[in-house]
């Protein structure tokens, strides 16, 4: 995937999942920024599951396959894109255990490398599920 700055036309951003412990002292697992935040809590006053950034960036995406998989008996598609972002103190603290939120869907990240031909790239693989 070649990249120049040209072509970071999407929006995307890095979540990260943390985990605080509930009102019995287990420990929930909620999406929270880098910096911890205390989850939400609804009327019952129980931990909510809360969506929250790490960063956001600019990202050229390039689609490398799809498909179907079966599990539960139940069988659900797939996509999955390469994202290139320019890489920073922040972008190199991403995780394989964080997610991409964009264009309304969450991504699951499944491999990240430095681009071969340039180093001042970040090529991140996740995958989507279609249902």
């Amino acid at each position: 995937m070649a990249i120049a700055a040209g072509d970071l036309r999407e929006k995307i951003t890095i979540e990260r999942a943390s985990y605080i412990n509930n009102e019995f002292n287990e420990p929930v697992e909620t999406w929270a920024p880098y910096i911890s935040r205390r989850a939400g809590r609804n009327e019952f006053n129980e931990p909510v599951e809360t969506w929250a950034p790490y960063i956001s960036r600019r990202a050229g995406r390039e689609d490398s396959g799809s498909g179907e998989k079966e599990a539960a008996g139940q069988v659900g598609a797939f996509l999955m894109a390469r994202f290139a972002i320019r890489r920073d103190a922040l972008v190199d603290g991403i995780k394989p255990t964080d997610r991409i939120a964009y264009d309304g869907a969450h991504w699951n990240i499944k491999e990240m490398k430095q681009l071969r031909d340039n180093t001042r790239f970040l090529e991140i693989t996740a995958v989507k599920d279609l249902g």
